[in-house]
């Protein structure tokens, strides 16, 4: 609140007023001064790694360090097509590469479109600048919802509250006066003013903060961590097999090193899962470019697979289920209230708050201002007490104070206006109570006793697309609770017409103990009059009864709810505060982009879970043959080229291809424990049936050219198990994954049937015996694998 002084003067230091006096502001010359002195708040945004993060990031990785050496090598000892794996390398880190750098351009593209422009005074005039245009000195104009984004000392106050809980973990705003200090990193949660900046540039605290981490991140992801994990395991499991390999094939071809070396990396190449790592980026960065497209900033990566994992969200009525918009559609007075009196009361009320919420700016449309009333005091209005007031001196010379707010706050609970306040927002409509107040604004209790005058009555506008998106949620068994600071009946009939149904609850009746509280959110959908500290406590309750929340919002009330979600969603219009701590913003203020979000972070998910599975075999079939290999003291089955033909049939395309396929499937916890459930049963399977094809072999074939002809009857083996295999993780079937299926099939037949591909493979299949021998075994395996995996669904289910 304010009391006018006009004996204040300026300060000879800075260009700023002292309390009472509107101050110019820095000329354009002083500006100028500052910019050429580098005084300036450059700090870059950053909402993307840079291009030499994101190429270093995929070429110089611990398992593309093996694989180059492994191709150097085989460059050197062997033809070509012995080298291809080399190429398939570069070719997957080329993708990555790319796809991580069109993710970057829609990041950051998106970032410049969210980013808030601060008000600055200069030369006298309120003009919007870039957060990196704001120079030392500068005068900055705050109000609700506003971060602060450079340190500085606090010049005007009307009212101003300041919420630092991002900076301290106290959650009680502050009230600040001319000469307090505020800090970036902090917002507005009332009233207005304006600031002096201080520190700009890397000095500010929020800047120093923001250095320590970036936005862009998948140090957070259950997935990312997931296959990290794998990847040490596979680590661990190499390095014996390896060493293993290389002495027995050194022992078993001492008489041809070359050959010797190229059966040795033909064991260890495939063993390396590198294109997991890869596609699991691509998968990412596809999700980015597309929900890009739908004005959706993703700030975060995991923020994409937090999402899916979701089970509750909780929805903030204003600005999701409703537009931010009202409609004043009945004024109703009381106790014989003289309605003009009334109106000209409301129009003075509505003036002297220069940063009316939705609701006073409803008013304000309805009621115009009376230029024969003055206001001497005001008191903005906070979510946290749900009123606002302010003190007139009238055009007839009367003093006067009043009060607007929520009627269930400013009256006693057996105050007969409460009833019809209660029928109204049975409706669905939104009730406000005019009250006049003898006490002074700066009461501890300024409502106690207040003199109900008038009902204001407003119909909130519901947003068209909020039906669909609910619908959406419970098709997918996820609980949605609707949140709000409005009254529980009121809001609870928005949610009915939008087809939510459930018990209003009124907040203030909530428990305080957390495990009460999170059963009371269980058994209720909807609830009103909830404080911005309580949308937090509820958010740690449902999170401690072992749900996954998502909390959307677009006001300042919201920001400590969405700071302490799994996942924060804020609406683009929203404020600045509530865009900096949420990880997803739908720019296009659209709450039906959140199935598009939902929709994407399943795809992900699922598909890479599905397409790990594929990897994973690989690497235990290929480990399992080289320690069998080192037992029996045999030459190693495959060369090369047979193993990078294998990979890219049965893995590589058909991976990329089902890692961007819809898939709905809800996100589940455990990543390793899924996909190893599987891979291990798997690779077993294949790698001992394979080995099986290979010894038989060795005993059939004799003479010259034997060695070729067991490879390719054991790479024949290999290649229907890994089809198989494939078949598998390809379900449910549709046209085109069969047709996916087919077309790999397909192409190893071409090999086998075209004698130049023959001879660039070294693949021959030689008399009928053994092949049709490699194809019983496959099928053999095949219904191993059928039993094995539905007994594992059962036997450990995820």
């Amino acid at each position: 609140m304010t009391h006018i002084d006009a004996g204040a003067e300026l300060d000879p230091v800075h260009p700023v007023a002292l309390p009472g006096v509107r101050s110019a502001g820095l000329t354009r010359a002083e500006v100028a001064e500052r910019v050429a002195r580098g005084d300036v708040n450059d700090v870059p945004v950053r909402s993307s790694r840079s291009m030499g993060e994101i190429v270093r990031a995929n070429v110089f990785t611990r398992f593309n360090a093996i694989i180059g050496v492994l191709w150097l090598l085989m460059l050197f000892v062997a033809p070509i097509q012995d080298s291809l794996f080399g190429f398939v390398i570069l070719a997957n880190t080329g993708i990555g590469i790319v796809q991580e750098w069109r993710a970057k351009q829609t990041l950051d593209s998106l970032a410049v479109i969210g980013e808030a422009r601060p008000t600055v005074r200069r030369d006298g005039a309120a003009v919007e600048v870039a957060t990196n245009e704001i120079v030392l000195d500068d005068l900055v104009e705050t109000g609700p919802g506003d971060k602060i984004v450079v340190d500085g000392v606090c010049a005007e106050a009307d009212g101003l509250e300041i919420d630092e809980s991002l900076l301290t973990g106290e959650a009680d705003p502050v009230l600040k006066r001319p000469g307090d200090q505020v800090m970036s990193g902090s917002f507005v949660v009332a009233g207005g003013g304006a600031f002096r900046a201080t520190k700009v540039g890397r000095e500010a605290y929020a800047a120093q903060l923001a250095e320590e981490a970036s936005r862009f991140t998948l140090v957070h992801s259950e997935l990312r961590t997931g296959i990290s994990t794998v990847l040490k395991y596979v680590t661990w499991m190499m390095v014996p097999a390896a060493i293993g390999l290389v002495i027995t094939q050194l022992v078993v071809k001492n008489d041809n090193l070359k050959d010797a070396v190229a059966r040795t990396v033909g064991g260890i190449v495939p063993m390396v899962p590198e294109g997991l790592v890869l596609l699991t980026s691509v998968a990412f960065a596809i999700g980015v470019i597309r929900l890009g497209r739908k004005q959706c900033l993703v700030q975060e990566l995991p923020a994409i697979e937090g999402l899916a994992r979701v089970d509750t969200v909780c929805l903030d009525k204003t600005g999701t289920l409703t537009e931010g918009g009202m409609d004043v559609t009945e004024l109703r007075a009381l106790n014989g209230a003289d309605e003009p009196y009334v109106r000209k009361v409301l129009g003075a009320l509505g003036e002297s708050d220069p940063h009316p919420n939705a609701s006073l700016q409803a008013i304000i449309d309805a009621c115009p201002d009376s230029e024969e009333w003055r206001c001497v005091e005001s008191l903005p209005f906070s979510s946290a007490r749900k009123y606002s007031g302010a003190a007139f001196s009238e055009g007839d010379g009367e003093a006067s104070t009043w009060l607007l707010g929520a009627p269930d706050v400013l009256l006693p609970q057996d105050d007969p206006a409460l009833a019809e306040t209660e029928r109204l927002n049975e409706q669905g409509l939104r009730v406000l109570l005019l009250a006049r107040t003898t006490r002074d604004l700066d009461d501890p209790e300024p409502a106690h006793g207040a003199h109900p005058t008038a009902l204001v009555v407003l119909e909130q506008r519901l947003r068209p697309d909020a039906g669909y998106t609910l619908r959406y949620f419970a098709d997918q068994r996820v609980h949605a609770k609707v949140i709000s600071g409005d009254n529980a009946v009121s809001v609870g009939a928005v949610a009915a017409k939008l087809g939510l149904s459930g018990t209003a609850v009124d907040a203030r009746r909530l428990p305080a103990d957390p495990r009460d509280m999170a059963k009371a959110l269980d058994e209720g959908t909807v609830f009103g009059r909830v404080t911005p500290q309580q949308k937090r406590d509820m958010v740690g309750a449902l999170q401690s009864g072992g749900h996954t929340v998502a909390m959307t919002g677009d006001g300042v009330n919201d920001v400590l709810a969405l700071k302490d979600a799994d996942i924060g969603v804020s609406m683009g219009s929203g404020s600045e505060a509530t865009r900096a701590v949420a990880q997803i913003v739908l720019l296009n203020n659209s709450f039906a982009t959140l199935p598009s979000v939902v929709a994407e972070g399943r795809r992900v998910i699922g598909n890479i879970t599905r397409v790990a599975t594929l990897f994973l075999v690989k690497t235990v079939y290929s480990v399992l043959l080289a320690l069998l290999v080192v037992c029996w003291q045999v030459e190693y089955p495959f060369l090369p080229r047979h193993l990078t033909l294998l990979s890219t049939l049965t893995i590589g395309v058909p991976a990329f291809f089902l890692a961007l396929a819809p898939n709905k499937e809800r996100a589940h916890p455990h990543f390793v424990r899924r996909v190893m459930r599987y891979a291990v049963p798997g690779g077993v399977v294949a790698g001992a049936a394979t080995f099986a094809t290979y010894l038989l072999a060795r005993h059939y074939y004799t003479g010259p050219g034997s060695l070729e002809a067991e490879t390719s009857a054991a790479t024949l083996t290999l290649f229907l198990i890994s089809m198989w295999v494939l078949a598998i993780i390809a379900r449910p079937y549709t046209w085109w994954r069969i047709a996916l299926v087919a077309a790999m099939g397909a192409a190893f037949l071409l090999i086998l049937v075209v004698p130049a591909l023959q001879d660039f493979f070294a693949l021959k299949l030689v008399g009928v015996t053994m092949p049709w021998t490699a194809v019983a075994i496959a099928a053999v395996a095949a219904a191993a694998l059928e039993f094995l995996w539905k007994w594992v669904g059962r036997r450990f289910p995820a």
